[in-house]
């Protein structure tokens, strides 16, 4: 039998870590008990050949019960479509995973070179139920292989006394066999220890490596819920599982309190509820549900029934909390089950996007996921990236909702790679590109030359106000002192060198951080020896411009600190005056100002304004003579914002904004601009150019319409970005509609057209203010509006046309973005009437009778056609109306036909004819206006026999003017009519509002008007006559509206 393999050097993560190999076993002639499933016949015990999609198989392996094993087998990722899934099972069906139990581990690893996947199984403290057959598989996408080993487990190899082998020791640690002498005090023990070790072992083989609860849920258990139980405790052999619960003959004892007792085990998907069900012999029994050993109290969380002799716990909303072990306990008696959670896959929504960045910009790379709280794991090019880690590095973790996110405050180069996140239900990945940004160097440092005992001040600008910088002198780092002082305010980089020495003179160079830059200038000490020369010398001015761009010119950025030394020499020391323009400046303090010092006159501008531009001029003068200079001082700033800046047209999603150049260019051309956007309300403004744009016109796009925006405009010089122009007015986005559809003439006469059309298919946000009628001559270009004011129904009469005449017809709509397309007519018009026939459309209901009530009224309304229009005339009988009665109200269309109230005089046959020129149409309407008929007369009693009374009578005079249907008899009795009494509560009920009592042909009624508790009560009706009474009680009660 092939050794058993050595543990790995190192877990997984979450499962311990096998504490080294297991020795070598020795080589045994056959098993103490069979494998609990044998292989099949294909496939041999020990490994084979490589085939497939491995390069090496797993062994079967043979180790001693209480050690580790370790299962090894290599795939060949290059056969494989995509990342393979590795499943490990116990015989052909029981897959090994996370409830199989804490001794099960995995191990997957993969060699990217080679393309080589490592998979592991660590099986530790093996226990005799672990032999048997096991099977490894493997899968991706369509592609599938597996092979199969065995593991068998041998109790540890004893001597003939019973005594392990392990007992022998040598007194040496030394490898060598001849090293040391045997140790036998192991051996040394007493009989009841070797007898209490021989139980312990035999205890073990029949457990089996099984916990005492479960051999108890197995007792009671049915025998088909067997293969149930073992799966979801991890029971690998089944065989001798079976074996123990034979020789156990265990008789279940039959519950005097459940008749039905709980499921071994449950199992709910996150979210969802479940029910756990027993059923009890006495519905009067107390019964408890315990969670983890503690009580579970009725919620909205955990909800009770009890249903005849069932009770049940619903469990709402399970989540991974819920995942535990439940009791139900009646008095004494107890049944237990477990619930297992099952958590769903959680899905990839919004994937990962790649990004470009440039160092030190805030980043965040965001994922969204199908569930909340759900756990996933980043990983940055195969490492795993984790909350300890973050703490010590430059990122962290946010969760938002079903969003995660990974942020960089500040980014570094460091931090590009391949980032990937990874769910139980997918992964997605997205490439972090870091770049460094360019450094722009706005104002170099220049030479200097000093005396000793001055101030040297060496300044530069760059273009990031984050970048930091040092210092180098001759290639030394520079270090601050009582002399040296090194300053960053903003962009502006500062070494300043007081009381300068002649060992202070060198180069000097500033190094931006990161940035494969560097700025040199040279410091030159200017030595002064002093002689004195008793002969006078005329006044000179010594001007050095640097940063010049023309002689005697200096330019100088808006804001920036100009300092202007000017060195004079003279004997006897001459006295120097400033002049701006023509007028004398003599200011010493303020933001400009004049400092004096020996041999030198010096003009400072503490940031520097565009007022500050000019002429300067230096004179100096002493008994000798006098020396002047004048320099030309240009002051630089950003441009002004542009002007006029304002939206000239708009369409469905863009729009046309225009502006003027700024009044000044602050020194400099203007080399473009840069346009923002926004919506109205909103702070947040959106650039829609990064590079700049050289014209005063911009085509905005890509706008929703019907939203309001406000737009503007920055200016770009060499200096920089100008302040925001003026906020366009609020626009919108809007389109003129499509054309109106179906455009038809429904009526044409000599002077006039009636056409008809429908809205158009598209709107917009705009809306439609109505529409416009436009007609042109055929022959004619000009077309002629029919209506000045836009209409808003879908017609429109043409009127005054010329007769004869063919036109052509046209309609648009308008609304706020303007007119659109026109809906035109085929062919022209001809204005001519087309006579028509007259034609009465009488309604289905004239043509028969119409019968109306005395009192009601009488409207008919009668449509006709006929061109031009008819004369329409109504008659009665060949006679006109009465028109103190009948009112008639004619249209182009129908004639209506009115009486208030009608009268049976307005019965009758009347006529209505509609008469164009020797063309007529007739129609008859008939009417019969009816009331109630008269009583019948005549009526006598002819016959009386028992209780029999033979009645007749003669028809009515007034039949109502309509046929008689019939006749209703009725009889009385005067002399037994009763007094009918109702009473509440045996007080007679008066005349009171609030009771209402009627009698209708027998019929007692009494009817309560708002009832209130009050009148609850026995209410009681009695009639009573001379031949006795008769009572009928009912009890009324009256309950309050909750």
């Amino acid at each position: 039998m092939p050794e058993a393999k050595p543990a790995a050097k190192k877990a997984p993560k979450g499962k311990d870590a096998p504490k080294g190999a297991p020795k070598e076993a020795p080589p045994k002639e056959a098993p103490a008990e069979a494998p609990k499933e044998a292989p099949p016949e294909d496939q041999s015990p020990t490994a084979e050949e490589p085939t497939g999609v491995f390069l090496k198989k797993p062994d079967s392996v043979s180790v001693e019960t209480g050690k580790d094993a370790v299962v090894v087998a290599k795939v060949n990722g290059k056969e494989l479509p995509d990342k393979p899934t590795i499943k490990w099972f116990k015989g052909k069906w029981l897959e090994l995973g996370s409830k199989s139990g804490a001794r099960f581990s995995f191990k997957e690893s993969h060699n990217s070179a080679s393309n080589v996947y490592t998979v592991e199984l660590h099986i530790g403290k093996v226990v005799l139920g672990d032999r048997g057959y096991y099977r490894l598989e493997v899968k991706a996408k369509d592609t599938c292989d597996s092979c199969g080993f065995n593991i068998d487990v041998e109790a540890p190899r004893q001597d003939a006394s019973g005594q392990s082998l392990e007992s022998f020791k040598r007194t040496s640690e030394k490898k060598s066999d001849t090293a040391g002498e045997l140790d036998f005090s192991g051996l040394l023990k007493k009989r009841e220890v070797v007898e209490e070790e021989k139980k312990k072992k035999k205890k073990d083989d029949d457990d089996l490596g099984i916990p005492p609860e479960i051999w108890e849920l197995l007792k009671g258990a049915k025998k088909s819920e067997y293969e149930k139980i073992a799966f979801q405790y991890g029971i690998t052999d089944l065989r001798g599982m079976l074996k123990r619960l034979k020789k156990a003959k265990v008789e279940v004892k039959k519950s005097a309190a459940f008749t039905k007792k709980l499921d071994p085990a449950y199992q709910v998907d996150r979210g969802n509820k479940i029910k756990l069900m027993v059923e009890i012999s006495d519905p009067d029994l107390t019964l408890k549900w315990f969670k983890n050993g503690q009580e579970i109290k009725p919620s909205s969380k955990y909800v009770f029934e009890n249903v005849g002799k069932k009770r049940i716990l619903t469990i709402n909303k399970c989540t991974l909390a819920d995942d535990a072990a439940y009791e139900v306990a009646v008095k004494d008696e107890k049944c237990f089950t477990e619930l297992f959670v099952k958590e769903p896959p959680v899905l990839i929504v919004t994937p990962l996007e790649d990004q470009q960045v440039f160092v030190g910009d805030r980043v965040e790379m965001a994922v969204e996921v199908s569930e909340e709280g759900a756990q996933v794991m980043w990983m940055k090019d195969g490492v795993e990236l984790t909350r300890e880690d973050s703490f010590k590095a430059r990122y962290r973790f946010k969760k938002d909702g079903k969003r995660h996110i990974l942020i960089f405050s500040d980014v570094v180069q460091e931090d590009r790679g391949r980032y990937q996140v990874i769910t139980n239900g997918g992964q997605c990945e997205a490439e972090l590109i870091v770049e460094e940004k360019q450094l722009e160097v706005l104002q170099d440092i220049a030479d200097l030359t000093v005396k000793a005992s001055e101030q040297a001040v060496f300044k530069c600008e760059v273009s990031d106000e984050k970048v930091t910088g040092k210092w180098y002198k001759n290639g030394v780092e520079v270090r601050p002192s009582k002399r040296i002082t090194i300053s960053h305010v903003g962009r502006f980089h500062k070494l300043v060198i007081d009381d300068v020495r002649p060992e202070d003179e060198g180069d000097y160079t500033f190094v931006p951080d990161g940035y494969a830059l560097s700025l040199s200038a040279k410091l030159n000490f200017l030595e002064i020896k002093v002689e004195y020369v008793p002969k006078q010398e005329p006044p000179k001015i010594h001007l050095d411009c640097s940063g010049k761009t023309s002689e005697n010119a200096i330019v100088v950025v808006a804001g920036n600190k100009l300092r202007l030394d000017v060195s004079i020499t003279g004997e006897p020391p001459p006295v120097a005056t400033w002049l701006k323009g023509d007028e004398v400046f003599t200011t010493t303090e303020g933001r400009t100002r004049i400092e004096k010092r020996v041999d030198c006159s010096s003009f400072v501008i503490e940031s520097a304004q565009r007022e500050d531009e000019g002429r300067y001029t230096i004179k100096v003068t002493n008994p000798v003579g006098e020396d002047v200079a004048s320099i030309f001082l240009q002051v630089v700033d950003v441009p002004d914002p542009p002007e006029a800046v304002r939206i000239t047209s708009v369409g469905e999603d863009w729009a046309i904004l225009v502006w003027e150049p700024p009044m000044y260019d602050g020194g400099k051309p203007v080399t473009g601009y840069l346009v923002e956007r926004k919506k109205k309300g909103s702070q947040r403004w959106m650039k829609l150019n990064f590079e700049v744009f050289t014209e005063t016109t911009y085509e905005s796009t890509k706008m929703i319409e019907g939203i309001l925006y406000e737009m503007r405009v920055f200016a770009v010089n060499a200096i920089g970005v100008s302040q925001p122009s003026m906020n366009t007015k609020p626009f919108m986005p809007i389109a003129p509609t499509s054309e109106p559809l179906h455009l038809i003439v429904e009526d044409v006469t000599d002077t006039t057209t009636t056409l008809k059309w429908r809205p158009p298919n598209r709107i917009g946000a705009g809306g439609i203010d109505g529409y416009l009628v436009e007609y042109c001559l055929e022959g004619s270009e000009e077309w002629v509006p029919a209506n000045t004011e836009p209409v808003e129904r879908c017609g429109f009469t043409v009127k005054n046309l010329p007769t004869g005449a063919r036109i052509l017809f046209r309609v648009v709509g308008v609304n706020i973005a303007g007119r659109s397309e026109p809906a035109t007519l085929a062919q022209p018009v001809t204005i001519r009437e087309i006579a028509e026939p007259p034609k009465i459309r009488l309604p289905r209901h004239l043509r028969q009778t119409y019968i109306r009530k005395v009192g009601e009224q009488l409207n008919l309304v009668v449509p006709f056609q006929g061109k031009p229009r008819p004369q329409v005339v109504w008659t009665k009988g060949g006679a006109p109306l009465d028109t103190s009665r009948v009112h008639v109200r004619t249209s182009d269309f129908d004639t209506v036909f009115f009486v208030r109230q009608a009268a049976r005089s307005d019965s009758g046959e009347y006529e209505l004819s509609v008469q164009i020129e020797n063309m007529k149409d007739t129609a008859t309407i008939r009417i019969r206006v009816v009331e109630k008929a008269g009583p019948p007369i005549n009526v006598m009693v002819k016959e009386v026999w028992g209780t029999n009374a033979l009645v007749e009578w003669q028809a009515p005079k007034d039949d109502g003017n309509s046929e008689i249907m019939g006749y209703f008899v009725q009889k009385a009795d005067k002399k037994t009519m009763p007094k009918v009494v109702w009473m509440k509560n045996k007080m007679e009920i008066r005349e009171d509002p609030k009771f209402l009592i009627t009698n209708y042909q027998g019929v007692l009624t009494l009817n309560i008007r708002r009832p209130s508790p009050f009148d609850a009560g026995t209410y009681t009706c009695r009639a009573v006559n001379e031949l006795g009474e008769a009572l009928a009680e009912c009890k009324l009660e009256v309950r309050v509206p909750q």
